[in-house]
């Protein structure tokens, strides 16, 4: 099989279920940018991670795929997926609830706003996250053009994952041994 189609030269492409769609639709803008999202995830595992947060990362790109499913499939197809396997659900959300608290219990609370950095880990993680708000803010893009386009679990999964992304990217700071930098107001 052949990576090219020539199907999408005239600036449409395929939907998951059927029917096309211009390539800068607000569905594609979501999924792709959920797919950019998957791809940073992607990036950050290829940093040396403990192996803890490695293991939520796989995790967490498995779910994206799922994510990227549901938003690429229209809504009258929806309902074809399987709701347990295909689509995102209260469990993932949960999950991303019970590592946020797992690793956060190991941290030092927060007083002050972070700089994003650290380590090349901690970093990654941080540029992680702001995909991660990108694509929940092309995905509540979506929902407002088309309502019935976009499941609550997916925005809100998005925005516990965005919250997760930050405390792991805090976590690996901390396993480096690299401490964190405050923002000051006003530089000296």
């Amino acid at each position: 099989m052949k990576i090219y189609t020539k199907t999408g030269d005239d600036g449409q492409t395929g939907l998951f279920g059927g029917g096309r769609v211009a390539k800068d639709d607000t569905r594609i803008e979501a999924y792709g940018t959920v797919d950019e999202l998957n791809a940073a995830v992607g990036v950050v595992r290829s940093s040396r991670l403990p192996a803890d947060i490695d293991a939520v990362l796989v995790a967490i790109q498995n779910d994206l795929f799922v994510a990227g499913a549901e938003l690429a499939t229209p809504a009258e197809s929806l309902n074809k997926l399987d709701k347990r396997s295909d689509r995102l659900g209260q469990r993932h959300i949960e999950r991303l609830e019970a590592a946020i608290d797992r690793f956060e219990e190991r941290l030092a609370p927060l007083t002050q706003f972070i700089l994003p950095g650290g380590d090349s880990a901690a970093a990654a993680l941080h540029f992680a996250r702001t995909v991660c708000r990108r694509a929940e803010r092309r995905v509540v893009s979506l929902q407002r053009d088309q309502a019935d386009a976009v499941s609550d679990n997916v925005l809100v999964y998005l925005n516990r994952l965005g919250d997760l992304l930050f405390v792991l990217a805090r976590a690996a700071g901390a396993a480096a041994g690299v401490n964190e930098v405050a923002w000051q107001k006003e530089l000296p």
